[in-house]
């Protein structure tokens, strides 16, 4: 199972939208592009929404974290 998102994994997409991957459907608003644009390596935390039985899983992207070498240097 998936659980982290990043900008290259979702193929670093430019457009706010849903989109489908291997893992089911993902939304994307403009406030997640706008924290991938600033720091592209990111990673979301995937956020399961309900669903139909039998259908695809839906996600939308929620709380975010930096990796280490992102954060900035308190020097």
């Amino acid at each position: 199972m998936v659980n982290k998102v990043t900008w290259q994994k979702a193929g670093r997409v430019t457009e706010p939208g849903r989109y489908m991957f291997r893992f089911g459907w993902l939304t994307v608003s403009t406030d997640d592009l706008a924290i991938w644009q600033q720091f592209p390596e990111a990673a979301f935390t995937l956020v399961n929404l309900p669903s139909e039985p039998d259908a695809p899983e839906e996600f939308h992207l929620g709380a975010f974290e930096l990796p280490a070498s992102s954060e900035l240097d308190e020097h």
